[in-house]
């Protein structure tokens, strides 16, 4: 803003760019109202080695002027004045301030600290059993500004309950209300800030980091939280350390040295440092000197404003510096008014109004601010000139402008003031005005907060990124955290060196640990010193890479080598598993009613499979049904049509029909095979395939039993045994037959039920859905009765001599017993080693092909010669006169028609 530059060419004027003018500041940090706020603040610094050599509880003097603690006190007499000048907060009364310096130390701070809790009108704490009548000199305290010094002084407000509402300790220890109930802050946890970091690292791919935090509370807390924080998002951290301050012994120093060479010689490009300012300036200053090379470091709002950081000789070298600051709303007028106290200090007549009687906390505490009295442009760094006047302190000045508003809003909550009064001057203890902070919103400048039960504000965060400026580097604004992050990459300008490091990748399985010879030192400058890398930075759009290992394709998982989850090998996930996640070290099986294919990062549903109806295999068994259906129906229709004829009476007659029929719905029961099997279709499938097939090899049995007596038991037995093989007989041993399958197959039923399953895991990526045979036993167990009748036939027609004159009829029952065996034996084997999901078909194929050979060897010959040789449809070459007959008609030969043969027949002629 202008009014700064305004106001250095005025403090020119009046200090003379000297030091021999006296102004009269530190006066103006007490003012007297209706109630008193205390302030701590870093106005100055001691030097370490005055505090480290004290032998004595003597007076601690600062003699280091810090020109940022006086803009902070400056904004609280700001917000005071606008305070008491509104008509609507506090209306009629008037707050007072007494402002303290800290010098940035805990013994310092104390003695303040101390002075505010003495009772009022005295410089004494007395001692009582109960404080609920206590009257502490001040109603609550603005400050401090860190948290190692908020970590003391929260306790002994905490005691007296006395409200405390810091404008910059972050720790998040301090959010514990048991041991800090009247701590509050205007600025976020640490927690809050860290979150926002680890996002950053996820967002750019950094999971091979070095955390670095300053030997304090601060530090090591804030290294704790993030350690934690970074663990649980797969972030490893590939060095760790604490960071002394400057000026500490050579040991420490040494400690550092260590961690600087170890982060150099390996590929992390990203440190997080978590810091205080002087710990951060400390390891900055020794990296610069030993020619670290520029990495990316990702600062803590402690430091990433710091003018002692941001001064530093060569800070241009350390590389891309990037942090969060908290957001807050600008105060234009803030720079006038600075302007405005100074010209007042300054003026002797203005001094002269102010009381210059020692109050009783000088004589107790010396002056507030001895440097402050004493300043110059010098003092009043024109850094920070700058930054204040570009707007990047206003979050710092907001907060402090906030914490006053706060109490003073608790304060017209506790008096009950109405928006155009206040009782007057009613007392109010600080406890009574702690209890209307808990939960309490309040506004800043057009701003709506809260304090959270644990009296922290949520605010949302900048993004900062260092843009390198002479004198001091600038703050750039490169995207926001709210929760989420929202970057804005085309801002972002990574400074490495060269045009190397932009681009550089960790190799795919480096652990980041030095191997031997791998570097030669140059300080401790590591590889990339060696390399000779020119120190000059060049600003580039492409991000650095932080990795232990290049990052695993699409359907790999991690396998861990070493310690670090982060250094790994890449491993494909097998067939049925996949990745879940980028961060998987395991591949997760799919589901059994899924699947996936290698690599592969998703499951799929399994479709069911079965034997459909319109695969190609289940057409042509059909087209085979029909063929043999059709034959089979034809043949029926062709005996019933020669019902009477000699062929047909000899080849058993109605029993015959009965035969072909059963064949028939031998032939129909394949149609329960194809399509999604049921509980119905399986439990029916074997014995409506079986019966019909008993009820077929049953006629069969009866015609080969009658052939065998007629030709090969004496004449007597034969002619007492005909009539048993044929009538009602014949028709109640077909009726035994079809009942012992019949028990058999309602044994199968019961004893081996069939049932619908799903198999997951038989094809790859379908689910098969069959009718599960449990054993093998029983699949036997319906085909007893038929192999029994098959083998019966074949026994008693395999041996009987061939009689001339005669049809054959033991001719074609043997080879109708040999197509059924050779089927089904060849059935075992094929049903065992095919698909399961073919097995139907199998069975299906059998079934016909089983029909077609009994057919074919015994019914289609007669088919044949009663449509092409009607002629030999007589009794004599069919029926016979007799077995004596028959075999003296064999004997002589002198019959005409086929020789023993069933077909093809070929008749011969008549002699």
């Amino acid at each position: 803003m202008p009014g700064l530059a305004v106001l250095g060419l005025l403090l020119a004027a009046l200090l003379g760019l000297g030091t021999g003018t006296s102004l009269c500041l530190s006066r103006q940090l007490r003012m007297e109202g209706d109630y008193m706020l205390g302030g701590l603040f870093p106005l100055g610094s001691d030097e370490e080695a005055g505090l480290r050599h004290r032998t004595r509880p003597s007076g601690i003097v600062c003699t280091r002027f810090s020109s940022l603690g006086l803009f902070l006190a400056m904004a609280v007499k700001m917000a005071v004045e606008e305070i008491n000048n509104s008509s609507t907060l506090l209306p009629g009364l008037h707050l007072g301030y007494d402002l303290f310096d800290t010098c940035s130390e805990p013994m310092v701070t104390m003695k303040p600290s101390l002075m505010f809790l003495a009772e009022a009108g005295n410089s004494s704490i007395a001692a009582y059993c109960n404080y609920t009548q206590y009257q502490p000199r001040v109603l609550a305290v603005i400050g401090p500004h860190s948290s190692e010094l908020a970590l003391i002084t929260g306790k002994f407000f905490s005691f007296f309950l006395m409200p405390q509402v810091s404008y910059g300790a972050s720790m998040d220890r301090l959010s514990n209300r048991d041991a800090f109930p009247s701590f509050f802050r205007t600025v976020p946890s640490d927690r809050v800030q860290l979150e926002a970091v680890v996002k950053l690292l996820q967002k750019f791919e950094w999971n091979w980091v070095a955390a670095l935090g300053s030997d304090d509370e601060y530090g090591r807390e804030g290294l704790s939280i993030f350690s934690g924080l970074a663990n649980a998002q797969n972030i490893c951290i590939a060095h760790e350390g604490l960071v002394p301050p400057l000026g500490a012994d050579t040991l420490k120093l040494d400690k550092v040295l260590d961690v600087l060479r170890q982060v150099n010689q390996s590929n992390v490009q990203v440190v997080v440092l978590f810091a205080s300012a002087r710990a951060a300036h400390a390891l900055l200053l020794y990296s610069i000197h030993h020619n670290l090379s520029p990495k990316v470091w990702v600062a803590s709002e402690a430091w990433l404003t710091s003018d002692l950081v941001m001064t530093l000789p060569g800070i241009a070298r350390v590389g891309t510096v990037l942090g969060f600051l908290q957001q807050g709303v600008q105060l234009p007028e803030f720079s006038q008014y600075v302007e405005m106290q100074l010209a007042l200090a300054s003026d002797p007549a203005f001094c002269a109004s102010l009381d210059d009687k020692a109050d009783l906390e000088e004589h107790v505490v010396g002056p507030r601010c001895p440097q402050c009295d004493h300043i110059t442009l010098r003092n009043l760094s024109t850094g920070l000139l700058q930054n204040l006047s570009a707007g990047q302190l206003h979050h710092q000045i907001f907060t402090t402008y906030a914490a006053v508003y706060s109490v003073a809003q608790a304060l017209h909550n506790t008096l009950q003031c109405s928006p155009t009064s206040c009782p007057a001057r009613e007392p109010v203890r600080p406890w009574q005005l702690l209890e209307n902070m808990y939960n309490m919103s309040f506004r800043a400048r057009g701003l709506a907060l809260q304090f959270d039960s644990q009296g922290n504000v949520d605010m949302e965060y900048d993004l900062k990124m260092w843009v390198w400026q002479k004198p001091t580097p600038r703050l750039h604004t490169v995207g926001t955290f709210n929760g989420s992050l929202w970057l804005q990459p085309s801002q972002m300008h990574w400074h490495m060196p060269g045009n190397q490091v932009s681009t550089k990748h960790p190799g795919p399985h480096h652990s980041g640990a030095p191997g031997p010879g791998r570097s030669r030192e140059r300080g401790i400058s590591g590889s990339q010193g060696a390399r000779g890398w020119s120190q000059t930075l060049h600003p580039h759009t492409q991000v650095p890479a932080s990795q232990c290992s290049r990052q695993c394709e699409e359907g790999q998982v991690r396998r861990v080598k070493g310690f670090h989850s982060c250094c790994y090998d890449c491993v494909d996930c097998k067939a049925g598993n996949y990745r879940q996640s980028p961060d998987d070290f395991v591949c997760t099986p799919c589901g059994q009613d899924q699947w996936s294919p290698e690599r592969s990062t998703r499951c799929f549903p399994r479709r069911p499979r079965f034997l459909a109806w319109g695969e190609p295999t289940v057409l042509l068994l059909l087209l085979l049904l029909s063929l043999v259906l059709g034959l089979t129906l034809a043949a029926l229709g062709l005996f019933v049509c020669h019902w009477d004829s000699p062929l047909v009476q000899a080849s058993g007659g109605p029993l015959a029909c009965f035969g072909l029929a059963c064949l028939g719905l031998v032939c129909l029961s394949v149609l329960l095979f194809p399509g999604r099997p049921g509980p119905a279709s399986c439990l029916a499938q074997q014995p409506l395939a079986q019966l019909p097939l008993t009820g077929c090899l049953s006629t069969l049995f009866l015609k080969a039993a009658e052939t065998f007596v007629e030709s090969e038991l004496p004449p007597n037995w034969a002619t007492r045994l005909h009539g048993c093989l044929r009538g009602p007989w014949a028709w109640l041993v077909v009726l035994l037959a079809i009942l012992t399958e019949a028990v058999l197959c309602a044994w199968y039923l019961v004893a081996f039920t069939p049932e619908v399953m799903t198999d997951w895991r038989v094809l790859p990526t379908e689910a098969l859905v069959h009718c599960h045979m449990r054993s093998w036993v029983s699949l036997g167990l319906v085909h007893i009765t038929n192999a029994s009748l098959a083998f019966l036939c074949f026994l008693g027609t395999f041996l009987v001599q061939s009689q001339p004159g005669r049809y054959n009829h033991a001719r074609g029952l043997t080879f109708a017993m040999l197509a059924y065996f050779i089927t089904w034996v060849s059935f075992v084997p094929l049903l065992t080693n095919v698909q399961v999901v073919y097995q139907p078909a199998v069975q299906m194929g059998a079934i016909l092909l089983c029909a077609l050979g009994i057919l074919a060897a015994f019914h289609l010959p007669k088919c044949y010669l009663l449509l092409w040789w009607p002629r030999l449809n007589t009794p004599e070459f069919f029926l016979g006169a007799g077995p004596g007959d028959a075999r003296d008609r064999g004997r002589s030969g002198s019959r005409e028609g086929p020789q023993g043969n069933e077909g093809p027949l070929t008749p011969h002629p008549h002699t």
